[in-house]
């Protein structure tokens, strides 16, 4: 009996067609073992080698600093987010992340506008007064060597989208997170009335040491 592999409607598909497939299924199954780790210990067939490329860090602008940076507030908090689809089960698409952000916020007191009105001193030159703005407080600053990502649950769909990006928009999602739950933190935390105690003390030590008895230091 003769055998035909010849398909419905008379045509063969060509024998380098058959190996074309037969090689793009196998590469995409290992690229699936490979990143979802299917096969305990899969994830180290594939050896990363890692270089730095980058070229030269440049100077975009430079700006002169009037303020004295009188407290510094250490915060850390766990984050929590998780985005769900409207009409899609989480195994299929959604995202949950726990990230530990751990950052600081300073307390600052701006002395850049400060002119011959904001300071008075008598004619003997034993007593001085001086009014400064109220201290104010700077944006989160995260430290990266503190901050980390605990878990992060994801769907297959998103699982999938994975494979053609790292999916930094999630990690810069959660950092965002951090920050304004850390700003929100040092807003409470007493850290801009200990910035102006710490700016009153500096201030009457160094004007004491210039010969001054009395120094009054007010802000508003």
């Amino acid at each position: 009996m003769e055998t035909s592999s010849a398909r419905p409607g008379g045509s063969r598909r060509p024998w380098w067609g058959r190996i074309a497939v037969g090689l793009a299924v196998v590469v995409a199954l290992i690229v699936l073992v490979a990143r979802f780790s299917l096969v305990p210990g899969s994830g180290s067939l594939f050896g990363e080698d890692t270089r730095d490329r980058s070229g030269p860090a440049l100077l975009k602008s430079m700006q002169d600093m009037d303020r004295y940076e009188a407290a510094v507030g250490n915060f850390q908090v766990v984050v929590d987010l998780e985005k769900d689809a409207a009409l899609l089960p989480d195994a299929i698409r959604g995202t949950r992340t726990l990230y530990v952000g751990a950052g600081t916020v300073s307390g600052y007191v701006d002395l850049g506008a400060l002119g011959e009105r904001n300071v008075t001193v008598n004619g003997d030159r034993t007593k001085a007064s001086i009014r400064l703005p109220h201290a104010v407080l700077a944006a989160a600053a995260l430290d990266p060597d503190r901050s980390y990502a605990v878990s992060k649950q994801r769907g297959l769909l998103d699982r999938i989208g994975d494979l053609f990006s790292d999916n930094p928009a999630g990690e810069q999602a959660v950092q965002k997170l951090a920050a304004q739950h850390i700003n929100e933190a040092a807003r409470d935390s007493g850290l801009v009335e200990r910035a102006e105690q710490n700016t009153t003390s500096m201030l009457e030590g160094l004007l004491r040491s210039l010969g001054f008895r009395e120094v009054t230091v007010a802000y508003g």
